[in-house]
C-alpha cells in the first residue's frame, strides 16, 4: 500500500471508532509508531480536526465527515460474502438491519461493481445448518441479547439445559455472544447460579427484557474467554489412524484440538490438545476400529471401559470374562 492510500485508510479507521490507538494503526498496516505519528500529522496539516491524548488515542472532532467512500471490487465481494453469512447465521432482526445497511453500501458503488455483485450473487451460497435455532430465526433472540449488553439491563430467560426435563427461569446479565460448532452462545452472569454461564441460544425458549440494571461491572467477552481457556487443564492425546480414515475426520479433528500429524506409512500419528478427554473418547469411538490411542494410558483405560459397557448392553456377561479384554 502506498502512503496516500494508507493515509486515506487511516482517516477512514479514525472515523469508524470513537477512539483509535496509535498501536492499533501500526499493527493494522505493519508500520512503526513513528510512521503513524507522521501520517497523523499529514492529516492534521490537510485540515482534518484530529484530537490526540497521550496514553488514550486519537479521535476526530464531532461533525467532521469524509466524502462518500468508493469501494474496490474486492471490498464489494467481501460485503456480498458477509451478507450471505448474516442471512444464514443470524436472526430476523439482524438480517433486516444488515440488508438495510447493504442497500446503502450498494448505493455508493460504481456501475461496474453493482453489476459484479448482481452476477456473483448467484455463485456464493451458505448451506443452512441443522441447528433448530437457525431454522426458526423469527425468535430473534440475538437482537435483545445485544441490546441488553448495550443498555446494561438484565434479561429474563427461560432456558432448557442439556439433559434436563423442565426448563428453568433465569435472570441473566449478558456480556457477549459468540458462534461456535454450529450454534450461537451467550456468556452471561446468571443470578440463579451466582456465576457466569455459557447459554446456547437455541436452548433459550423465551427472552424478555427487564428494567433491572446489571449488578456489577463485567469483563469483556474476549477477556472472559481467554481466562476460561487459561484455567482449563489441557491434555495431550496421541493416536494412530489408518490413512484411509483421514478423509472422514479431516473437518472434525480441529474441533477436538488437532495440533499436528506425522506420516508413519500406512498409519498417521496425530496429536491433539484437549480440555475434554471424555468428549474426545466419544468422538474416537466413531472410527476406533481403524485407530488406536497411543497416550495417555488413562484415555486407553477410558476407551476400554466404554467399549466394555457397549458390549454388555448387547451381550450381558460377567465381569470376570472381561478381565483379559
Amino acid at each position: 500500500m502506498n502512503r496516500i492510500d494508507r493515509v486515506t485508510a487511516i482517516l477512514i479507521q479514525l472515523q469508524s471508532r470513537r477512539i483509535v490507538k496509535a498501536q492499533d494503526i501500526a499493527e493494522r498496516f505493519g508500520i512503526s509508531l513513528r510512521t503513524v505519528y507522521r501520517d497523523i500529522s499529514t492529516l492534521c496539516e490537510a485540515g482534518v480536526p484530529i484530537l490526540g491524548e497521550a496514553g488514550v488515542g486519537y479521535s476526530i472532532m464531532d461533525g467532521y465527515r469524509l466524502p462518500p467512500v468508493m469501494f474496490t471490487k474486492e471490498e464489494a465481494m467481501a460485503f456480498l460474502t458477509a451478507e450471505k453469512l448474516v442471512d444464514k447465521l443470524t436472526d430476523q432482526s439482524i438480517r433486516e438491519s444488515y440488508r438495510s445497511a447493504m442497500y446503502k453500501v450498494r448505493s455508493v458503488l460504481k456501475s461496474a461493481e453493482k453489476s459484479l455483485l448482481e452476477h456473483m450473487e448467484q455463485h456464493i451460497e451458505i448451506r443452512q445448518t441443522s441447528s433448530p435455532f437457525l431454522e426458526e430465526t423469527d425468535n430473534a433472540f440475538l437482537s435483545p441479547i445485544l441490546k441488553s449488553i448495550t443498555e446494561q439491563r438484565c434479561l429474563h430467560v427461560q432456558y432448557q439445559a442439556f439433559g434436563t426435563e423442565a426448563p428453568t427461569q433465569r435472570i441473566i446479565e449478558p456480556i457477549g455472544i459468540f458462534f461456535a460448532y454450529d450454534h450461537w452462545h451467550v456468556i452471561a452472569f446468571c443470578r440463579l447460579r451466582n456465576d457466569y454461564r455459557d447459554f446456547r441460544v437455541d436452548r433459550l425458549l423465551s427472552v424478555q427484557p427487564t428494567t433491572l440494571p446489571f449488578s456489577t461491572e463485567h469483563p469483556v467477552l474476549k477477556e472472559y474467554l481467554n481466562k476460561i481457556t487459561a484455567q482449563r487443564k489441557l491434555h495431550t492425546i496421541v493416536i494412530e489412524v489408518d490413512r484411509d480414515v483421514l478423509k472422514y475426520i479431516d473437518r472434525q479433528k480441529f474441533v477436538y484440538g488437532f495440533v499436528e500429524q506425522i506420516d508413519r506409512g500406512a498409519w498417521v500419528e496425530m496429536t491433539f490438545v484437549s480440555a475434554w478427554p471424555d468428549m474426545f473418547v466419544r468422538w474416537f469411538l466413531l472410527f476406533a476400529e481403524k485407530a488406536r490411542i497411543l497416550s495417555p494410558a488413562s484415555l486407553q483405560e477410558e476407551l476400554r471401559t466404554r467399549v466394555t459397557q457397549l458390549y454388555h448392553q448387547i451381550h450381558p456377561v460377567s465381569v470376570e470374562s472381561w478381565k483379559s479384554f
